[in-house]
């Protein structure tokens, strides 16, 4: 259907009349001396000049160009189909440790050994596409923690940016408890009961100025929930001087904190082994904190003033030409 964004333009369609109504016409200072009432036949003769464009067909081209100018003002448009926006309101952040520990290559993608980031760039990247409706943030942490990308819709942008960490960035040791005081502090304005951090590490906390648990209890009156996620495999096998022997990659995973972090603030703890688990629980985060809450609908504008304008643009020319061969 067409609407008209400034309906209000068209109560300047009687201008031009008050205009004629009000005003005194013009003085005719330039008439002809001496009238000939037989003009108009001479001028039908062969050889003689074209007749005048009448003076009521000049009067509707005019007035048509004027509508159609008028109509142009008014901003019409074309709606389309209502489309459905699905909007859930809930504020979600992600807090990735990028410390030395998460080069381990414990995990495999497509068939080869890849470290425990690049797993988790693959998995939280899918997870970050399904999540059409929920604003998005991500928190880098090592040594200490850095706000990657704020709270957005812009999917896009917070898997670039996520696909753009290197292990490293912030240092080798790792902040568990100032990622979280800072999710705090970018979460805490936000409506209650839709906070989420998703906290993915495979260590313990070795560095920062605050404690997980206190930065959990800190989470807990803030009404923030966090899951949190210890990654990295129970056994691998390596090769050194001596043979091959195995070891278990993950011996400084907190399992206890990682645990108590997600028990004071409502959520829960997960353990990815392998990729396969780390899929799986990113499924599950899904269901336990699902996308759609309510439903909105747009309906698209496209912009229709050029056509009108275009018209009355080529009255005006049409009539300028019929002034100048009078």
């Amino acid at each position: 259907m067409i609407d008209f964004a400034w309906f209000w333009m068209f109560l300047a369609l009687p201008v031009p009349w008050l205009v004629r109504q009000l005003l005194p016409p013009a003085p005719d200072s330039a008439g002809p001396a001496l009238r000939t009432p037989f003009l108009d036949d001479l001028e039908s003769l062969p050889g003689g000049q074209p007749a005048k464009t009448s003076r009521p067909l000049r009067l509707w081209l005019a007035g048509a160009a004027w509508v159609l100018l008028v109509m142009a003002a008014a901003r019409p448009e074309w709606l389309g189909e209502p489309i459905e926006q699905a909007v859930s309101g809930r504020d979600l952040m992600l807090a990735v440790d990028l410390s030395g520990s998460m080069e381990i290559q414990d995990f495999v993608l497509d068939g080869r050994k890849v470290d425990r980031l690049t797993a988790t760039q693959f998995v939280a990247g899918q997870f970050i596409e399904r999540r059409a409706g929920d604003r998005l943030g991500l928190i880098l942490f090592g040594e200490k923690a850095y706000l990657q990308a704020p709270l957005t819709f812009d999917r896009k942008t917070v898997r670039v940016l996520l696909d753009e960490a290197v292990i490293g960035l912030a240092g080798d040791k790792t902040a568990i408890g100032d990622a979280i005081g800072l999710a705090v502090k970018r979460l805490r304005d936000n409506p209650e009961g839709q906070r989420v951090l998703i906290l993915i590490s495979d260590g313990a906390n070795t560095a920062g100025a605050v404690a997980p648990l206190q930065a959990a209890e800190l989470a807990a009156s803030a009404g923030l929930k966090i899951y949190t996620i210890g990654v990295g495999a129970d056994e691998m096998v390596v090769r050194d001087l001596f043979g091959s022997r195995r070891v278990n990659p993950s011996q400084d995973l907190d399992e206890a904190t990682m645990k108590g972090i997600a028990e004071k603030t409502g959520g829960r703890y997960f353990r990815a082994r392998d990729l396969d688990e780390l899929e799986e629980i990113y499924r599950l985060l899904d269901q336990l904190e699902p996308v759609e809450r309510d439903k909105r609908f747009y309906r698209p504008r496209t912009e229709l003033y050029p056509w009108p304008l275009g018209a009355a643009l080529l009255l005006a020319g049409t009539l300028a030409v019929i002034a100048l061969r009078e």
